[in-house]
């Protein structure tokens, strides 16, 4: 229940309750609390037990964790029925890239995969693109700027 809570943190939620309610009270206001706490969760579990009974014998499975997305999305994804991790295997992301740069730079992607097959598969994606020479400048449009 408190797992992110630090050893100077207890520490000090110590030192103030007893500063709050003194030291001869604060056993009487620590046994109030856990029996409030206690009554929560078993008022908590009743209700989910009476939301089972009411949805009836095809949710037996129900868990009221699921109604998380997060732990919905990670127990879908899991699920094997999907194919997903199939699919997730499937995909080749060095040659996947490959053709992207190739396409890119408009070179043949057959020419280019065998010439990266050469080098280990490696891709320089430092070079830099070649300028323009000074006769050759774009066209300059006055309207535009």
């Amino acid at each position: 229940m408190f797992n992110d809570i630090g050893p100077l943190e207890l520490v000090t939620l110590i030192v103030l309750a007893v500063l709050v309610f003194g030291p001869d009270k604060l056993p009487k206001v620590i046994q109030d609390v856990t029996r409030t706490i206690r009554k929560i969760r078993e008022f908590s579990e009743s209700a989910k037990n009476d939301i089972r009974e009411e949805l009836g014998p095809e949710f037996k499975d129900f868990e009221f964790e699921d109604l998380n997305p997060k732990t919905f999305i990670r127990k879908q994804l899991d699920n094997e029925d999907l194919g997903l991790k199939e699919i997730r295997n499937g995909f080749d992301l060095k040659k996947e890239m490959a053709e992207v740069t190739d396409a890119v730079h408009g070179r043949d992607s057959d020419a280019s995969s065998s010439s990266a097959g050469a080098s280990g598969g490696r891709i320089d994606m430092t070079k830099k693109p070649e300028t323009p020479d000074r006769d050759n400048r774009p066209p300059f449009d006055a309207d535009a700027t």
